[in-house]
């Protein structure tokens, strides 16, 4: 059997590190995709972001992740994947081009972000805005994450997918990260 040409990916690891919980070193985390036989395994800051190339299938390649974290480290860890292209996407797709930084989010969404969303009224959380792509919810939150209610609203109950979110800053470093493995 041929081996597929090595794609390039962001993982993007809820929870990782977050209030004391789910706590992973960099070098554990780089070990677990590594024992899955992924190549140029980074890490971007302590909060679950790695970049890697793997010529797995990507549905094998999530298993595969989800049961090396869960062995490496005791956690269990959902894993989503955005190639280099979908994370490009991504930037590109940002409805929101006057917020920088802390004031515009990502949630990342395995699955329809349709979902996460439903039953939400925006407007109740104004001057907060949010607005849904295919597999990503881009939030403005003028006054920043710390202060603004509409991302516990999108958490909570628990979405019926594995949401994680990563503020603009880290969205664009991670697709400067990927290209470098693009080449």
């Amino acid at each position: 059997m041929a081996s597929r040409r090595p794609v390039a990916y962001a993982a993007l690891l809820p929870g990782i590190n977050v209030g004391g919980s789910k706590k992973i070193a960099m070098p554990a985390l780089r070990s677990c995709f590594e024992a899955v036989g992924c190549e140029a395994v980074a890490t971007y800051i302590q909060s679950g972001n790695v970049v890697f190339r793997s010529g797995r299938a990507r549905t094998g390649l999530v298993g595969a992740l989800e049961g090396a974290i869960a062995e490496g480290t005791g956690h269990d860890v959902r894993v989503l994947l955005r190639t280099g292209k979908e994370l490009a996407a991504v930037i590109d797709g940002n409805p929101y081009p006057d917020l920088e930084g802390s004031k515009l989010h990502v949630f990342f969404v395995d699955g329809a972000a349709s979902t996460v969303v439903r039953d939400i009224d925006a407007e109740a959380f104004a001057p907060e805005e949010f607005t849904v792509a295919a597999h990503e919810i881009y939030l403005a939150l003028p006054n920043g994450m710390g202060r603004a209610k509409l991302p516990s609203k999108l958490l909570k109950p628990k979405p019926p997918a594995a949401v994680t979110a990563r503020n603009w800053n880290t969205v664009r470093k991670l697709d400067e990260l990927i290209r470098g493995l693009d080449g």
